[in-house]
């Protein structure tokens, strides 16, 4: 069998991997599973798009004209001796759209991160992706539970996939040696809420600072105050510079707008293998299930006061801050780390 992982953006993995090695980021999960299986890396672009790939991308809202030229190019010589992943519906839902469900293709599985959203609810109706997709993979149980009843599936073709961090790159370790006084430390764009974290913080003799970085999304016109507070920063770091961040990070905030498929899980993980206190938005699923096990703290959605007396509370209360941060640190460390993720998706791969 011979087994492909297709990325959804044009990415140089290989050179992330050599900064990985060299300790300068977390090793990259697609990276060692294609390392595990033996696999071949696709990435959209640099393939000339036709009108059907323009046209396709337009009227499904599936990916882009990159995406299906890449599906297109797959579909044309893969074969049923073949198993292709793929890390999201941009370039699932093309790939498994030309290529699944036929009798001598190949074996399909796509990573679907919102099922719910109307463009896919309509590529999965529109092409019929229950019968070309042989394996859907998702991270929350929610997402899981909706697919499996939105598609009436068997449960054996709805993979839960385990969250992960990188525990050996995200480590707890001291902080600067220049720090004056408490920082909340946050990060991320996708369904950010600022707003609420600088109404919960503005008059805190606190340093807040934000590391405004995303893989998967951009700012919207509502993520950050219309007037940052001036104890409030906004900046890029790189990934040293982040995990330096936790680590001078008194608490650890993701303040999030309401939402059901769990942004901010990446940044939850980073921040419990650096081991620090959390205070999170409640979301269903899987941040519930951890402020039940009071592994981190759950205010709710624009609760500025929630999330200030949260912060405080952890900061006037080191011993019960310490025994919380202990319970994620040794939760992450055992149950969330990237090398079960990678055996658990090899598995399920090798499975088809």
């Amino acid at each position: 069998m011979r087994y492909h992982v297709v990325l959804s953006t044009v990415f140089n993995i290989d050179q992330f991997a050599r900064e990985a090695e060299a300790g300068k980021c977390p090793r990259h999960a697609m990276f060692n599973l294609a390392q595990k299986l033996g696999a071949t890396i696709h990435e959209p672009g640099g393939r000339p798009t036709s009108l059907f790939d323009r046209a396709m991308a337009k009227v499904t809202g599936a990916g882009n004209a990159d995406h299906w030229a890449m599906a297109r190019a797959l579909s044309e010589k893969l074969t049923s001796e073949d198993t292709i992943f793929t890390i999201g519906e941009d370039s699932g839902f093309p790939i498994a759209t030309l290529c699944g469900g036929r009798s001598e293709g190949p074996k399909t599985s796509v990573f679907v991160h919102n099922a719910d959203r109307p463009r896919s609810r309509l590529m999965l109706k529109l092409f019929r992706l229950r019968d070309r997709i042989d394996l859907f993979m998702t991270n929350t149980s929610v997402k899981a539970d909706f697919i499996r009843s939105h598609l009436n599936l068997p449960k054996e073709r709805v993979y839960l996939v385990t969250e992960q961090t990188d525990t050996q790159f995200f480590t707890p370790g001291p902080p600067s040696p220049d720090k004056s006084r408490p920082i909340v430390g946050s990060g991320g764009l996708e369904q950010r809420d600022y707003r609420t974290l600088a109404a919960a913080t503005r008059d805190l003799d606190i340093d807040v600072r934000i590391c405004a970085m995303s893989p998967n999304a951009t700012a919207m016109t509502d993520t950050f105050p219309k007037e940052m507070p001036a104890n409030m920063s906004v900046d890029s770091y790189d990934w040293p510079e982040l995990r330096q961040l936790y680590r001078d990070s008194d608490v650890v905030v993701i303040s999030l707008k309401p939402h059901n498929y769990q942004a901010g899980l990446t940044t939850l993980f980073e921040s419990l293998a650096c081991r620090r206190p959390v205070v999170m938005t409640r979301t269903p699923g899987l941040v519930e299930e951890f402020i039940d096990a009071d592994v981190l703290t759950g205010v709710e959605p624009h609760d500025s006061a929630g999330m200030r007396e949260a912060i405080l509370y952890l900061l006037s209360n080191p011993q019960e801050a310490e025994a919380q941060t202990e319970r994620g640190y040794q939760l992450v460390r055992q149950s969330y780390n990237s090398e079960q993720f990678v055996d658990g998706l090899a598995t399920q791969l090798a499975s088809l």
